[in-house]
């Protein structure tokens, strides 16, 4: 998890939004903190912005609470229960992916209107950067891609010696080995970032 600056917390109405959700479950956070995987203190701290969850966290927070990730925004429109071959299509103009911002990371998550994708994909600038207070290891199910559209990354991984990666560069991981990027170029990288997670719907013990 991540504190943020008062100017990236008004980007974040999460936290209302997680609220509200738990509420209409008659929830208490200890019951929040058991369905989702997260500490109290933390659920706590998102729901009056305190602090941003990473992309680890909002997957837990989505299958906590029974849901798809795209929805954690509001923003999901087209739903067809995940079946295939319904056609479903979404465009995303530049400029206008679903932002959500980390001390580390400022993604743009992409074709977020649909909802039950196999894949979820987003662009990031990397801010993160040696000397800074490393992003801790990122680590989920599934598996991820990363590829470098402006500028260089060290892709720190587990059980590998760090990576540069440069314009043009791609890799691909098992998305349960811990993982970092970190920018080392004059100006932050940008990457297109598509991770195979996405969370289960199906409802938990807490559900109403």
């Amino acid at each position: 998890m991540e504190l943020l600056s008062p100017a990236a917390l008004q980007t974040h109405p999460l936290g209302s939004r997680l609220r509200g959700w738990r509420r209409d479950r008659d929830w208490t956070l200890e019951q929040a903190a058991q369905a989702t995987g997260l500490a109290r203190s933390t659920l706590s701290k998102i729901e009056n912005g305190q602090m941003s969850p990473t992309y680890d966290a909002l997957l837990k927070l989505a299958h906590g609470f029974g849901m798809d990730i795209s929805q954690l925004f509001g923003s999901s429109t087209s739903d067809t229960g995940g079946h295939r071959g319904a056609g479903r299509r979404s465009i995303t103009r530049a400029g206008q992916g679903q932002p959500f911002r980390t001390p580390a990371y400022d993604h743009q998550f992409l074709c977020n209107d649909l909802s039950h994708k196999s894949m979820i994909p987003f662009r990031t600038v990397v801010t993160a950067r040696y000397g800074d207070d490393a992003p801790a290891w990122s680590r989920h199910e599934g598996e991820e891609m990363f590829y470098v559209l402006q500028g260089e990354v060290d892709l720190l991984t587990e059980f590998y010696e760090p990576e540069r990666l440069r314009q043009g560069d791609c890799a691909y991981l098992d998305s349960l080995m811990g993982h970092r990027l970190l920018s080392v170029s004059p100006q932050d990288a940008v990457v297109l970032w598509v991770s195979t997670t996405h969370p289960r719907t199906t409802p938990n013990a807490f559900s109403a």
